[in-house]
């Protein structure tokens, strides 16, 4: 297990000590969030005293520990559920009570099936027997409870059937339908954010209040550029007003910038963020989307577009050319939305 802060280099540049720091352990942060095949265990990150990040396991968990048990976001792949399972178990032997879902992605949700089943309920079933509901459906079958929003929901409803559907046993068993949804738990007020039609249109954000952690789902990859679903409702206005959100949300450590004091933000995938890290991700995104408009305001094409090269500056940080999701795919996403919003004036 390794309990590892990564600086930001803006931050760690006022401060000699500061950068120091920086440059040993962000060189630990790339090896604890590399790519790992199934056949390796889990990374385990200690981010605070109670608050642990699994990575490798397919999309980054955030794990909280407190007095009520084991709060989850996300699950990673349904292939990683034992290693997941064992990796918490090197934490604490409490019941596994709540699994957040960040989004329908198979990598978040995956693990959701066997590691309810590892856990406890913590609602009590015969409270809402008035209500004439069963204990086993207000219980999860006393099994630990999986939240997400109601379009996570409705879209594992939609794929029913088809190849790439995701199991029944991995669909959230409690939903909401509106801004937010908020519970304390563990001595931790925690706020489940709905961003609309962002990387899909099912994505929330987890802002664990106390310890100043937010789960930020495939909001924010720091292994490519953001991935925009447009299948599943995601868009790129969507997506820069998420970031924006965050950005209001988060807190960098001033005025004592060699202090780990911070915003700490957990990606779907990469490694953690703080709030200037976050800054320099949100003014790519706006500014490529900015050159894009300009681009299109001009009259050239998708191939003009894409030879002029809109990513300059930011492509060898955040882009890819392989892989299921590219940097060409990004740009002709941002291109496609920008020129039929112009095609509708």
């Amino acid at each position: 297990m390794r309990r590892l802060y990564r600086h930001s280099p803006r931050a760690a540049a006022v401060i000699l000590v500061a950068a120091a720091l920086m440059l040993t352990s962000s060189a630990s942060w790339q090896r604890a969030f590399a790519q790992q095949t199934d056949s390796d265990p889990p990374t385990l990150v200690q981010l605070r005293p109670n608050f642990y990040v699994i990575a490798g396991a397919g999309g980054n968990i955030v794990m909280q520990v407190g007095p009520e048990g084991v709060i989850l976001v996300d699950s990673g792949s349904s292939n990683m559920s034992e290693k997941v399972l064992a990796t918490i178990r090197r934490v604490t032997p409490l019941p596994i009570r709540y699994i957040i879902n960040t989004s329908m992605d198979a990598d978040h949700v995956g693990g959701n099936g066997a590691l309810t089943k590892a856990g406890l309920t913590i609602l009590a079933g015969a409270i809402a027997a008035g209500g004439g509901l069963s204990d086993d459906l207000v219980t999860n079958s006393n099994r630990a409870s999986v939240l997400a929003h109601e379009n996570v929901l409705t879209r594992m409803t939609e794929s029913e059937g088809q190849p790439s559907a995701i199991p029944f046993a991995s669909w959230p068993t409690k939903t909401f339908a509106y801004h937010q949804y908020s519970m304390y738990l563990n001595g931790e007020g925690i706020q489940v954010i709905h961003q609309p039609n962002a990387h899909t249109d099912g994505d929330v954000i987890v802002f664990f209040r106390r310890g100043d952690v937010i789960a930020t789902g495939d909001v924010i990859d720091t292994t490519r550029f953001p991935f925009i679903d447009v299948k599943r409702g995601g868009s790129v206005q969507g997506e820069i007003d998420a970031l924006n959100r965050l950005m209001d949300l988060s807190i960098h450590n001033l005025p004592l910038q060699w202090q780990s004091d911070r915003t700490f933000l957990v990606p779907g995938h990469g490694h953690v963020y703080d709030k200037l890290d976050l800054l320099e991700y949100r003014d790519a995104i706006t500014v490529i989307r900015d050159r894009v408009q300009d681009l299109i305001d001009e009259g050239k094409t998708l191939a003009q577009v894409k030879t002029a090269n809109p990513t300059l500056g930011y492509r060898s940080q955040y882009g890819t050319d392989s892989g299921p999701w590219t940097t060409d795919m990004f740009v002709e996403t941002v291109f496609n939305e920008l020129a039929a919003k112009k095609g509708k004036k």
